[in-house]
């Protein structure tokens, strides 16, 4: 007797968009706070770019987690290379987040945005949920935004100063 098979489902699960739009919380509460509070809300920002590189990291280790439960030989090599981007690239923004706000928060939300690459790919071979895509790109999209808005706020805080 065999199993049935169950026909995936093409939405996320609730708990998912509902953990995952939490997320953008931590932003979202400094530009309120920066709103009210310049001096508060600009500790704030600068910890809604650290959560963003931490996030990015995020990425990468999902990305790491769905190959290894999925890919052999080269194709997990390849794979496991392409998941430890995401934490080199939150390093160099970190690098530059201290000179410049701006351009650390640039760097992350670019590392943001091109990770929809890697995740379209996931989605392809088949390592990841069909509804995949439809959490990830509002996600890393609205992420991107926020953390570009967090670092040009910052830098009016410290210019300010």
């Amino acid at each position: 007797m065999t199993d049935p098979v169950v026909e995936p489902s093409r939405k996320p699960p609730v708990s998912a968009l509902l953990l995952g739009y939490a997320g953008l919380l931590p932003p979202i509460i400094a530009i309120v706070v920066w709103l009210t509070n310049p001096f508060l809300g600009g500790l704030l920002l600068t910890l809604s770019l650290l959560y963003a590189a931490l996030i990015l990291s995020f990425l990468g280790g999902m990305w790491w987690g769905a190959a290894a439960a999925r890919v052999t030989g080269a194709g997990l090599a390849l794979w496991l290379a392409v998941a430890v981007v995401p934490s080199l690239v939150a390093l160099a923004a970190g690098a530059v987040f201290f000179p410049s706000p701006t351009s650390g928060a640039a760097i992350l939300a670019a590392g943001l945005l091109v990770s929809l690459t890697v995740d379209m790919a996931l989605v392809r071979a088949g390592h990841v949920p069909p509804w995949w895509m439809k959490l990830r790109v509002p996600l890393s999209v609205g992420l991107a935004v926020l953390t570009l808005v967090a670092g040009l706020l910052l830098e009016r805080v410290i210019s300010g100063l």
